[in-house]
């Protein structure tokens, strides 16, 4: 994986999380050599409904799970 910033190599890490939430959490990302930058599956979300419009990524029914009804 390319690094979209600097075209560096992407290796993945465990990633830290102690700011946002009062108990420390964990979470896989991946993270340049070169310059640093860092990727998570949050980051991209954010990207993927920028580009798409979140809106629609909302609207779009892969986004609502169905659930069957048990008889």
């Amino acid at each position: 994986m390319q690094c979209t910033k600097c075209d560096g190599l992407m290796v993945s890490d465990n990633l830290l999380d102690i700011k946002e939430s009062g108990i420390p959490m964990w979470m896989k990302g991946w993270r340049c050599v070169s310059c640093g930058n860092i990727v998570d599956p949050l980051i991209l979300k954010h990207r993927m409904s920028q580009q798409v419009g979140t809106s629609q990524l909302l609207e779009k029914e892969a986004a609502v799970p169905r659930l069957r009804r048990v008889a």
